[in-house]
């Protein structure tokens, strides 16, 4: 999740800071949200009308009588979007930690102690970070069945995995949004602030077919900082993630991926009525990927550190988008 506070995009749920603030007094709802202004470029516009488009083709047809099934619901107007997901490959991103401001060079070549992926003999045990029943236990959730093969989110094991996310960080797609580039000990600051707490954030490693290939975050957005510059609900899940490996940038992986995971916070949160992310508003793949995997577009929103799309997934229209 991109940071909603000038110091906490890829750390934010670890700050001290990050209290329930606007959503303690809140109580849950299903739909409204404030009405902001919102300043689009044209290419958004027509983004979000397309979206919108196949929304209400898909809510029609489910109050409509229809000859053919559900399952027949033409999908066809989210794959361009799938599709769109490319360079970049980067959804939902926070900026460094506190105090880390300025170290991160975007465009600075990789650092020599930065270790190439593994290629084979990936373990699959779960690293359980303390306090982690804020999330109902990431590590318990599971592999899931998705169309690009079977997926596990993993809680990060520092040893094992920080030289494979410190590589990701300097491609130089994605620094430009996580902002987390240089020597290895920026990256391990920015996960260790997430481990050390309460499990109101939980880096993972995405595995597909037993192959760590993408990076996430699952966190609290009603206890994150974010929770200030939208109406937050009681247990909103926030997502961030990056795609690390180039080959699979850019084929709809991305909104593949992010439709399974949101099914799998809506089945194994109960709590949870709704899925938020907020990617930079220029991160067009993002947003593209976001509105393929079911999320709608909410509002336009002003960060400390970048003006984001808030992307929403509500559990009450779950079966519709």
């Amino acid at each position: 999740m991109p940071p909603t506070d000038a110091s906490a995009d890829t750390a934010t749920a670890t700050r001290s800071d990050l209290g329930t603030s606007a959503s303690a007094s809140q109580t849950p709802g299903t739909d409204g949200e404030d009405t902001l202004d919102l300043r689009l470029p044209e290419e958004f516009i027509a983004l979000f009308a397309e979206a919108d488009d196949a929304a209400d083709a898909v809510a029609h047809d489910a109050v409509a009588p229809r000859a053919a099934p559900h399952d027949e619901v033409d999908h066809h107007a989210s794959a361009p979007r799938e599709a769109a997901l490319g360079e970049a490959g980067t959804i939902g991103l926070r900026n460094p930690p506190e105090g880390t401001e300025g170290t991160a060079q975007p465009n600075s070549a990789v650092p020599p102690d930065v270790d190439a992926p593994p290629t084979s003999g990936f373990s699959l045990n779960s690293h359980i970070p303390p306090g982690d029943d804020l999330l109902d236990r990431v590590a318990d959730w599971g592999p899931t069945n998705t169309s690009a093969g079977a997926f596990h989110l993993l809680p990060v094991d520092i040893e094992r995995d920080l030289p494979l996310i410190n590589r990701w960080m300097n491609d130089p797609a994605v620094a430009e949004f996580w902002e987390l580039a240089g020597p290895r000990a920026l990256t391990e600051d920015h996960l260790r602030a997430q481990l050390a707490v309460d499990g109101r954030s939980v880096p993972c490693l995405g595995v597909l077919d037993g192959t760590p290939m993408s990076y996430w975050e699952i966190y609290r957005a009603d206890l994150d900082p974010l929770a200030r510059h939208y109406p937050a609900r009681p247990h909103d899940t926030g997502i961030h993630l990056l795609i690390g490996t180039v080959t699979d940038r850019g084929r709809g992986l991305g909104g593949t991926l992010l439709r399974a995971v949101a099914d799998l916070v809506l089945d194994k949160r109960s709590t949870c009525a709704r899925i938020v992310a907020e990617p930079d508003i220029r991160n067009t793949p993002s947003v593209a990927a976001f509105l393929g995997a079911g999320f709608r577009f909410s509002a336009e929103v002003d960060l400390p550190t970048k003006r984001a799309a808030l992307m929403v997934r509500d559990r009450s229209l779950r079966d519709l988008l």
